[in-house]
């Protein structure tokens, strides 16, 4: 019969023969850290193993156990530990096979191709690595055609401004050596190139403030003074602003929103989105025309819509209408009052960084640009009815004037 002693031999053996076997295998895999997984895994089952065999022997001599008792112990360790090596060495091989199939797949995204899982299962880490890999391949693959994208704008963006601000620097020079030359000397043409003068510098103003804008929206920089105001009251000024524009070509503009549409939003910038969007549906909107702006509440948001009377934008030029420097067509001679066409960048650019979104599609005659803000927090749910909103004023054309 075991006594207590005989276990206290047996627990102090066995636990000081596998601290050394384990201290010993430990100062091996430092050695070896470099080595395949199978070869750390081999080590491992040889640890355990020795272990074993010198737990065995040291208790046999201990406990005077029969050399035939101990034959058949030391029989079966070995054949455990020749399984437990075997099974070391096909799982150290999977492993390995596994991250070789890991590592040519991330080479091949090296080589200039997109990276494709390993067809083979792998092991549940690695696995998990790979998916990994692959989510990251997509951030990046996407960053990196967002860059070509940018790229791209940027180099539309210098040849559309280099040409717009050339044009009326040469109009500028041009009336400016009139002048000094005395070749233009009655009053009525002085005072009509002074006036034409004023209207060039005032445009390329224009430009410049348009230019200095849509770098803070690219950089990040925009700095927004949210405050709660309603959505009725930034239409009206909109409407306000544009008033003059489209009396002087003729266009009707109408506004209405249901009332108690509270947003959090900085107002200038938020009003100048508004502005350069219903200043392009006039721009583009023929004389007796009708530019609406709408506001409403839809899925939880603020939505304002400003539909035109256009004829429409081509299909293939939908995507590309808040691209940088964009008009819709093929001359880059701009008219007359027109800026660089960055105003629907511009709009756009200020509402996504109100975590807000903006489309545009056709609509009957003409284009319907969409706005969507998030309402302000603890908004309660509008009322019924609608609210006309109508311009307040009738100042001076406004000088925030947006094209696309």
């Amino acid at each position: 019969m075991i006594t207590a002693g005989d276990l206290w031999t047996v627990s102090y053996t066995v636990a000081g023969t596998a601290a050394a076997a384990a201290i010993a295998g430990t100062a091996v895999l430092r050695l070896l850290a470099a080595r395949s997984v199978a070869t750390s895994l081999t080590v491992v089952a040889a640890v355990t193993v020795a272990a074993t065999l010198a737990g065995v022997v040291v208790i046999s001599m201990e406990m005077f156990i029969s050399r035939k008792d101990l034959a058949v112990v030391l029989t079966v360790v070995a054949i455990a530990g020749i399984a437990g090596f075997a099974v070391a060495l096909l799982l150290g091989r999977r492993v390995s096979a596994a991250s070789r199939l890991l590592l040519g797949a991330v080479q091949q995204v090296g080589q200039g191709g997109g990276y494709r899982p390993p067809a083979a299962t792998l092991p549940a880490e690695l696995a998990g690595l790979s998916a990994g890999l692959q989510t990251a391949h997509g951030l990046l693959a996407s960053a990196r055609d967002r860059e070509r994208a940018l790229e791209l704008s940027r180099r539309e963006l210098v040849a559309w401004v280099s040409h717009d601000l050339r044009t009326p620097l040469a109009g500028l020079r041009a009336m400016a050596e009139a002048l000094e030359d005395g070749v233009v000397n009655d009053w009525p043409t002085v005072s009509r190139y002074h006036a034409q003068i004023r209207a060039e510098a005032d445009r390329l103003a224009l430009m410049i403030d348009d230019l200095f804008e849509l770098s803070r929206i690219h950089a990040g920089a925009l700095r927004l003074s949210r405050q709660v105001v309603g959505l009725g009251d930034l239409i009206s000024d909109a409407l306000t602003s544009a008033e003059p524009l489209a009396r002087a070509k003729s266009v009707r503009l109408r506004g209405s929103a249901v009332p108690g549409l509270p947003v959090w939003v900085d107002t200038a910038e938020v009003g100048r989105a508004l502005l350069n969007l219903v200043v392009n549906a006039i721009r583009y909107t023929p004389a007796d025309g009708t530019v609406d702006v709408l506001a409403d509440m839809e899925a939880g948001m603020a939505a304002v819509r400003v539909s035109d009377s256009c004829g429409g934008i081509p299909a293939e030029h939908l995507p590309r209408v808040f691209d940088v420097g964009f008009r819709g067509k093929t001359a880059r001679t701009p008219v007359t009052g027109e800026g660089a066409g960055l105003g629907l960048s511009i709009a756009r650019g200020i509402i996504e960084a109100h975590q807000g979104q903006v489309a545009v599609r056709n609509a009957g005659g003409g284009c319907e640009f969409v706005v969507r803000l998030p309402l302000a927090s603890g908004a309660a749910t509008p009322p019924t009815g609608r609210l006309e909103v109508v311009a307040r004023a009738a100042p001076a054309p406004a000088a925030g004037a947006r094209q696309r």
